[in-house]
């Protein structure tokens, strides 16, 4: 069984990112920004803002972190956000989800211009996907598709089930899968909570993506021997064990199913950090396109 260490794969995109950035400040060029937007305190949400300031300290960006209160009205955060699109020395520009519930998150990300969507979350970057065309692809799919490269996972004809179907995972996830690329060339099955017989078509997978934020959903019976299983749940479950309270689980359950997966995905350790080697890989193609 090949563990799919995120912490490797991801040390592998950013040393990359890392000497281009070298290169640019050593011909004479400035270094690319990302500006990334936080609305109140939530525990999760700092965390991972936090982390990826510190993944663009790492590889040499730029990056501003712009705080706001809960209560931050939604025309305020939208001119902010026009304030970042008009700003040339700003790269990408994302808004941490979730926002506050008076704050309408479908006119926030149709708001961030398509060439600064690092999140690929506009609508605009998603029809670009879906036609095969050169567009921002969201961090979590496009880091899964850099961990297959990494561990050159042989796709090609290969029965790849997605579970979830959201727009920040699971379908972008089936596009990416289903398209005609080296690690990206399935015949995809796109199956949710509703899906009948859902363990049933799990077991014809050679390929599961378990996207639906129920830990310890995917269990051993419902994953055929030798499968690749990419593990994209981060829910925090109460431990009172645990240093912290609480522990973080995977959509899968990670020890019954490891043992007969041929590649495997754990958590904390895995999806996590290639979303955020996805998000630099963005910002870099932001760099470069614009006119610095």
């Amino acid at each position: 069984m090949i563990l799919l260490d995120g912490r490797i794969a991801s040390a592998a995109v950013k040393a990359t990112i890392q000497e281009q950035t070298a290169l640019l400040v050593k011909n004479g060029k400035r270094r690319p920004h990302l500006a990334a937007i936080l609305v109140g305190h939530n525990g999760a949400s700092e965390t991972y803002v936090a982390s990826k300031v510190k993944n663009c300290e790492e590889v040499g960006f730029l990056s501003t972190l712009i705080r706001f209160e809960n209560d931050i009205a939604e025309k305020t955060l939208l001119e902010k956000i026009e304030e970042l699109n008009n700003d040339a020395l700003i790269d990408g520009i994302l808004v941490q989800l979730p926002l506050p519930k008076h704050i309408r998150e479908a006119k926030v990300i149709e708001t961030i211009s398509p060439a600064k969507d690092v999140d690929g979350f506009h609508p605009i970057n998603a029809g670009k996907l879906v036609q095969g065309l050169p567009s921002f692809i969201p961090a979590t799919p496009y880091g899964i598709m850099l961990m297959l490269e990494h561990y050159n996972i042989y796709t090609k004809g290969k029965h790849a089930v997605v579970i979830g179907r959201s727009n920040i995972v699971g379908r972008p996830m089936s596009i990416l899968l289903s398209s005609n690329l080296p690690y990206g060339n399935c015949t995809v099955t796109l199956c949710h909570s509703h899906t009948p017989n859902l363990a049933e078509i799990c077991r014809q997978a050679d390929i599961i993506v378990a996207a639906l934020g129920r830990p310890g959903f995917v269990k051993a019976d419902m994953v055929k021997p030798e499968a690749v299983v990419i593990d994209v749940g981060i829910t925090r479950v109460d431990d009172p064990t645990a240093k912290k309270g609480f522990r973080i689980k995977g959509d899968v359950a990670f020890d019954e199913v490891a043992s007969i997966a041929s590649a495997i995905t754990p958590v904390p350790g895995g999806v996590g950090l290639m979303t955020i080697a996805g998000l630099l890989k963005n910002t870099m193609q932001a760099y470069i396109s614009s006119k610095w």
